[in-house]
């Protein structure tokens, strides 16, 4: 019975681990987002990315570093973070975010297609 219990205990933490690391190394959005991402520019300082997400378009769990974005468009998105939680955003055309790094997925929830220009910082 005790080694039940702990083989029960080594395969949760197992499960854990493996869960932690997913988040921790969150894809690169243009591994998971090259349908809704392109690259404008790279170089050793910064990427700077094309955003196009339809009306219901989804882009899976990734990571970003700090960065800055410029909506072109208005857009309604949901952020979903990687404990679950998420939130919903009202974007204007015009204006600009400082964004700290983050790992989420995005959804687009609005009726209109998201546009957006992301300069990634790299230092």
């Amino acid at each position: 019975m005790k080694r039940q219990g702990l083989l029960w205990a080594v395969v949760s933490v197992a499960i854990l681990l493996s869960f932690a690391l997913g988040v921790l190394y969150a894809q690169d959005v243009m591994k998971v987002g090259a349908d809704t991402h392109a690259v404008l520019l790279e170089n050793d300082n910064v990427r700077v990315l094309k955003v196009s997400i339809k009306p219901g378009g989804k882009v899976p769990m990734h990571s970003h570093p700090h960065n800055v974005g410029y909506y072109l468009t208005d857009a309604k998105v949901r952020i979903t973070m990687p404990d679950g939680k998420s939130q919903e955003r009202e974007l204007k055309a015009g204006s600009s975010a400082w964004n700290e790094a983050v790992t989420h997925a995005v959804e687009n929830i609005g009726s209109t297609e998201l546009q957006e220009i992301q300069i990634e910082l790299k230092k």
